[in-house]
């Protein structure tokens, strides 16, 4: 993205599950926002400070321990709301203090103030994010898209050559496959996206390459 985007990004891995919490910002008002501020919360603050961006509020994709364990605590510390997830991942948001004592790092349940739906938008300065619910990998699974920058904050549905996982409660295969076909896929080949773990690709690369929703492999099924 040139200076003159309006949307800019940095990714800042958290967790020992190095998820990519992403610090995306308006450039006109330099007022941002957190995508699955899970932990390392003085790791994302000191980024944010260092972009010299006033964050504003914080997204959560879905209601996994390294995705939104500790957004609760930050989003107390800034005074700014929670937006997201969808309703349908109050499950796993009630799960997050027990989920921490397993994986050694707080968690702390929370409501978001705001849960999303498909077809909601976002907004960050003056930009304005549109929200897909995409459930598979949990019910409440969303996807948050800035159609101008042709950017994707798509969390676990997608990441380069693979998918995100279906073996949890609550998950479901069928699901996920037809979110990423139904959802992603109509967003454009040249839309790159950040998971949830791992480098970024773009949808176009991962419908030719990935080895469980390419198109080639899709059709063969």
């Amino acid at each position: 993205m040139t200076d003159t985007a309006p949307l800019k990004a940095a990714i800042i891995p958290v967790t020992p599950l190095q998820q990519n919490c992403t610090l995306i910002w308006c450039t006109k008002t330099m007022r941002g926002a957190f995508t699955d501020p899970g932990a390392d919360l003085d790791k994302l603050k000191d980024a944010a400070a260092k972009m010299g961006v006033t964050v504003e509020k914080l997204l959560i994709t879905h209601g996994h321990l390294d995705h939104c364990g500790q957004a609760k605590i930050l989003a107390d510390e800034l005074g700014v709301p929670i937006e997201g997830p969808h309703e349908a991942d109050r499950f796993w948001i009630s799960r997050l203090e027990d989920d921490g004592r397993k994986w050694g790092f707080a968690g702390k349940t929370f409501e978001p103030d705001r849960w999303l739906d498909n077809g909601d938008q976002v907004t960050v300065g003056e930009l304005t994010l549109d929200v897909y619910h995409c459930p598979g990998h949990t019910p409440g699974h969303i996807v948050f898209h800035h159609p101008e920058s042709k950017l994707a904050i798509v969390g676990d549905v997608l990441f380069q050559g693979s998918i995100g996982r279906t073996d949890f409660p609550m998950s479901n295969h069928q699901d996920l496959i037809d979110a990423i076909t139904q959802k992603l896929w109509p967003l454009g080949d040249e839309t790159a996206f950040v998971p949830g773990h791992g480098p970024m690709s773009t949808f176009g690369r991962e419908r030719q390459t990935n080895g469980f929703v390419a198109d080639r492999i899709l059709a063969s099924a």
